[in-house]
């Protein structure tokens, strides 16, 4: 397989890369990768790279993009910082990925057991850590359903914390970035939150946050997002 070129990300659709990622995940949860000469790869992206996706996922050394949706190099803009929280340097960077570069997709990929989510949900605070997992204490007051052992050792009020912050994520990107969201309302671009298992190795999409304007979505607009 051979890295994306000007023409196949000229040709590539926010709905097709969400498809290439989804196709990628299923392979390696299979264990089966598609065939890449990396050299080949190298070389041939010395004069220019055309990512087709843009993903901003958390710097746990189990959940490296490349790897859990198959992709090579030039093929994805790899985000990477403690709990995939938003901040100006990420915004800045996806607005580089997208309106320079050419990324058709953005995707907020969060994940199991996330260590910085459970530094929030016990409100840690220690150094520079403290204004990170700031970031994500609102994930924390906005979970409603645990009303008992609100703490890093109950998991499933973790998970529910990762959830909302994957979804938190998505919408301030849309919010902060006047960049991103006419692109997104042009259909230029789409966005996703996802969460990946550690465990299984599956992502999982939320299509409740899903925003593609194409064919199949003639009709969304992000004046209808509810922030």
């Amino acid at each position: 397989m051979k890295a994306h070129n000007r023409e196949s990300q000229a040709q590539m659709t926010p709905r097709k890369a969400l498809e290439y990622l989804q196709e990628g995940n299923k392979r390696f949860i299979g264990n089966l990768k598609a065939h890449r000469d990396l050299l080949e790869q190298a070389n041939s992206t010395i004069d220019g790279q055309w990512p087709f996706a843009t993903i901003l996922s958390c710097i746990d050394s189990r959940t490296s993009a490349e790897l859990i949706f198959d992709q090579g190099l030039g093929d994805v803009f790899s985000v990477r910082i403690a709990g995939n929280i938003v901040n100006t340097d990420i915004l800045g960077s996806m607005e580089f990925a997208c309106k320079v570069a050419g990324s058709k997709l953005i995707v907020v990929l969060g994940h199991s057991k996330c260590g910085a989510v459970k530094g929030a949900c016990d409100h840690i605070e220690m150094g520079n850590l403290t204004e990170l997992l700031s970031k994500i204490q609102p994930a924390v007051y906005q979970e409603k359903t645990t009303l008992e052992d609100r703490t890093s050792k109950n998991s499933t009020f973790v998970e529910n914390v990762a959830k909302i912050n994957v979804k938190r994520s998505v919408k301030n990107i849309i919010e902060r970035s006047n960049i991103l969201e006419r692109m997104i309302e042009n259909g230029e671009i789409g966005i996703i939150g996802a969460m990946h298992n550690i465990e299984t190795g599956k992502v999982k999409f939320y299509t409740d946050v899903m925003y593609i304007k194409d064919d199949l979505n003639p009709s969304f607009s992000v004046a209808d997002i509810q922030y």
